[in-house]
C-alpha cells in the first residue's frame, strides 16, 4: 500500500489512527511536539498522557461510554487493549494506572511496524494525506494555520484538573474504604462531612482567590467537568447531589450517612495515589491546600499535584466535517478527537479509530466506513456531523443521541440494556468488516 500518512497529535486519538493504519500496513509519521514543547496539563513526555482524571468511566452497559468500551474491544482498538491491562480497582467504572497505561501506549507506538515517532512541534498544518489529532491543546501557532483555512471562529470552552493526594498522608481514623452501594468492593476512600463541616466547606470555596481568567477568553465550562466554585455558585446544596452525594454510604465510624462524602480514586497500581473525584478547581494552589485540609481525614493532605485550568480548543465540526472525519475544506485532511468536539478519552479515541481506518481505506480505493447510528461509536459520529447542528458544544456518549427502540419499552435501565443490546448485535456484523482488512500483525 503506497503513501506516508502523517498523523499529529500523540494523544489518545492520534495514537489510535496511527495504530489502526499500521495494522493495515500503511506507513505513518506520528508527530508529538513534547517533550520539544509541552502544553498547561502534561507532564510527562510520554504518548496517551492522561491529563484529567485516570478514570474511562463505567464499565456497565447502563452508560453509553460502557457500551463504547466494549465496541472498541470489538474492533481491535490499542487505547482499550492497554485500558485494560492496565486496570486498576474502581468500582463499576474502569481506571488505570496513569503511568503504566502511558508507558504501554508509547511502547506499542515506538516498536510498531511501519510507525515513525517524529518529535517536535509541527505549527502549520501539514500538505498531503494527514490525520490532524491535535486536541483540546492544540497550539496556538497550529490553530491558527486551521483557522486561515476554515475562516471560521473557533469555539473552545476551560477544562479543569482534580488534585491528587498521596495514600500514606490521609487519615484513616476518619476515612474509610467503600464504595457506593459496595460496587466493587473497597475502591474508594470516603471522607464524611457532617451538615456544619459541608456548609464551612462550601463557604470557603466560594469565597477563595481564583485563577483569573483573560479578559478576551470566554469562559465557557464543559458541563461533565464542572470547577467545584462553579458547582458551588450554583446553589449551596449542589455538591451534595453531585461528586459529594452520600447516598450508597454508611461511615463505619458512626453507623449513619454522612452528610456529604468526599471520594478519592485509585490513581496508580500501587494505591499510593488518589485523586479527589470532582474537585476540578481553578482556586489557587495556596488556597487548594488551605481549603481542602479542611476535609476531615485530610488535615496533613500530601498533594503531588493540585487543580488548575486550562483552555480547551474546538471547532464548529458540523460545518466543518464530513462523516467519514474529513474536512470539507481540503479533502486529504481528517480531524479527530477532543478537537472535533467529543468529550472523553473513549469518544476521542474512536474518533481516532474512525479515521485512521478511513484515511487506510482511501488509500486502498475503498469507501469510507460509517458505524451503524445504533452504536455508541456512530450516535457520536452523528452528532458532530450533522449539517443541521446549530450552537455546536462538545458531549460525551450518551444514550439521548441514539435512535429511538422500536415499540414501546420502559424508561431507564430497562431501556438502556435493549439499546445496548440491539447495538451490539449491528455492531457485530460492521466489526467483522472494519477489521478484515487487518493483514499484519503488529507486537503486542
Amino acid at each position: 500500500m503506497s503513501g506516508r500518512v502523517k498523523v499529529v497529535g500523540g494523544g489518545l486519538a492520534g495514537c489510535e489512527a496511527a495504530w489502526q493504519l499500521a495494522l493495515r500496513g500503511v506507513d505513518v509519521d506520528l508527530h508529538e511536539m513534547r517533550p520539544e514543547r509541552s502544553t498547561e496539563a502534561h507532564q510527562t513526555q510520554d504518548l496517551a498522557e492522561l491529563v484529567c482524571s485516570n478514570s474511562f468511566r463505567s464499565a456497565e452497559h447502563t452508560a453509553a461510554v460502557g457500551l463504547l468500551k466494549d465496541e472498541l474491544r470489538s474492533v481491535g482498538s490499542l487505547i482499550m487493549r492497554e485500558a485494560d491491562r492496565h486496570r486498576v480497582p474502581a468500582g463499576g467504572s474502569l481506571a488505570v494506572d496513569r503511568e503504566g497505561f502511558a508507558a504501554g501506549v508509547t511502547a506499542a507506538i515506538e516498536t510498531a511496524p511501519h510507525i515513525r515517532l517524529v518529535r517536535g512541534e509541527v505549527t502549520e498544518l501539514p500538505e498531503g494525506l494527514t490525520i490532524l489529532a491535535s486536541g483540546p491543546l492544540t497550539s496556538s501557532s497550529l490553530a491558527q494555520s486551521l483557522f486561515g483555512l476554515f475562516g471560521e471562529e473557533y469555539l473552545y470552552f476551560y477544562d479543569a484538573i482534580a488534585p491528587i493526594v498521596v495514600a500514606d498522608s490521609i487519615d484513616f481514623d476518619t476515612a474509610w474504604r467503600a464504595s457506593r452501594y459496595d460496587k466493587g468492593g473497597d475502591d474508594y476512600i470516603n471522607c464524611p462531612l457532617d451538615e456544619a463541616q459541608y456548609n464551612s466547606l462550601i463557604d470557603e470555596v466560594l469565597a477563595a482567590e481564583k485563577v483569573e481568567t483573560k479578559s478576551f477568553e470566554r469562559c465557557v465550562h464543559f458541563e461533565g467537568c464542572l470547577p467545584i466554585e462553579e458547582m458551588a455558585r450554583r446553589g449551596r446544596k449542589t455538591l451534595s447531589f453531585g461528586p459529594l452525594k452520600p447516598v450508597g454510604l454508611r461511615d463505619p465510624n458512626t453507623g449513619h450517612r454522612a452528610h456529604a462524602v468526599v471520594q478519592l480514586r485509585q490513581d496508580d497500581r500501587e494505591a499510593r495515589l488518589f485523586n479527589m473525584v470532582g474537585f476540578q478547581t481553578k482556586m489557587t494552589y495556596p488556597e487548594q491546600r488551605r481549603i481542602f485540609r479542611m476535609i476531615p481525614g485530610l488535615e496533613k493532605a500530601e498533594f503531588v499535584r493540585l487543580g488548575s485550568l486550562h483552555r480547551n480548543t474546538f471547532i464548529d465540526s458540523p460545518k466543518l466535517l464530513r462523516p467519514s472525519l474529513q474536512t470539507r475544506a481540503r479533502e486529504d485532511l481528517y480531524l479527530a478527537g477532543q478537537l472535533i468536539g467529543v468529550e472523553g478519552y473513549l469518544e476521542s479515541t474512536s474518533m481516532g479509530w474512525l479515521a485512521g481506518v478511513n484515511v487506510a481505506r482511501r488509500l486502498a480505493g475503498q469507501e469510507p466506513l460509517s458505524p451503524p447510528a445504533t452504536t455508541s461509536l456512530g450516535s457520536l459520529l452523528g452528532y458532530v456531523t450533522d449539517e443541521n447542528r446549530t450552537n455546536f458544544q462538545p458531549i460525551n456518549a450518551n444514550y439521548g443521541l441514539f435512535p429511538p427502540l422500536p415499540g414501546r419499552t420502559r424508561k431507564g435501565r430497562e431501556r438502556r440494556l435493549k439499546q445496548a443490546e440491539r447495538a451490539l448485535a449491528e455492531m457485530e456484523p460492521f466489526s467483522a468488516h472494519a477489521t478484515a482488512d487487518v493483514a499484519e500483525a503488529v507486537p503486542g
